[in-house]
C-alpha cells in the first residue's frame, strides 16, 4: 500500500466513527479536520466531496460489522448455532459498540433518505447483505433437515434484524442493556423453536 493509500485509509478509519455518531448532516468539515488531523486540502486531496468520504467511511464500517459476524460464525456448522451466534454477536453492541454511535446501517438508513441518495443506496445494499446472510443460513438449515420445512428465510431474517435493531435503539436511548437482554432471550426461544424435532 502506497503512502497515499495509507493516508486515504487512515482518513476513512478516523472519519467513520464521526459520521456514525454525528450523522452525515451533523458532521462538519471542522469535525473531520479534528478527527483526521488533516486540513481541508489534505482531506479533499483524497476525496472529491464530503459525500464521497461519508460513503467510503460507511462501507468501511459495514466491513467491520461483516468481520464481526464472520468471526462469530467461525467453526459453527448447525443452523441453530449459526443463527444464535449472529444474535449474540450483534447484541454485544448494546454494551460494547463495534463503532461509536451504534449500528451504521440503521443510522445511515434513517438519515440518508433525506440527505444522500448515494448513502441510502449503500445502506440498502448492506442491509440486503445481512438479510441474505441470515436467509442463507435458514435455507441451508431446512435443506439439511436441521430446521422445520416451514421456516421461511425471508421471514426469519426480517424478524431477527428488525428486533435486534429495535432493541439496540432502545438500549441506546435509555442507556439500559435490559432491552437487548430481553430481546436476546426472546430470539433465542424463537430460533430454537425453528429446529426440526429429532425422532
Amino acid at each position: 500500500m502506497s503512502k497515499g493509500e495509507q493516508t486515504r485509509q487512515r482518513i476513512i478509519e478516523r472519519a467513520a466513527p464521526v459520521f456514525n455518531t454525528l450523522g452525515y448532516s451533523g458532521t462538519s468539515l471542522a469535525d473531520l479536520i479534528r478527527a483526521t488531523g488533516l486540513e481541508k486540502g489534505g482531506i479533499y486531496n483524497h476525496f472529491s466531496s464530503k459525500e464521497a468520504l461519508s460513503v467510503a467511511a460507511f462501507d468501511y464500517a459495514v466491513q467491520q460489522n461483516a468481520q464481526k459476524f464472520a468471526a462469530a460464525l467461525a467453526g459453527k456448522q448447525h443452523a441453530i448455532e449459526r443463527l444464535l451466534a449472529i444474535v449474540n454477536s450483534f447484541s454485544q453492541q448494546a454494551d460494547m459498540p463495534w463503532l461509536p454511535g451504534g449500528c451504521p446501517i440503521a443510522n445511515t438508513a434513517i438519515e440518508a433518505d433525506d440527505t444522500s441518495p448515494q448513502l441510502l443506496s449503500h445502506a440498502q445494499v448492506a442491509m440486503t447483505g445481512w438479510h441474505r446472510l441470515i436467509g442463507s443460513i435458514v435455507k441451508h438449515g431446512v435443506l439439511a433437515g436441521e430446521l422445520r420445512p416451514e421456516a421461511d428465510p425471508y421471514m426469519v431474517a426480517t424478524i431477527l434484524i428488525s428486533t435486534l435493531e429495535g432493541a439496540l435503539m432502545l438500549s441506546q436511548l435509555y442507556s439500559e442493556q435490559i432491552y437487548m437482554q430481553r430481546v436476546v432471550e426472546h430470539l433465542t426461544s424463537y430460533i430454537e423453536s425453528l429446529a426440526l424435532p429429532t425422532t
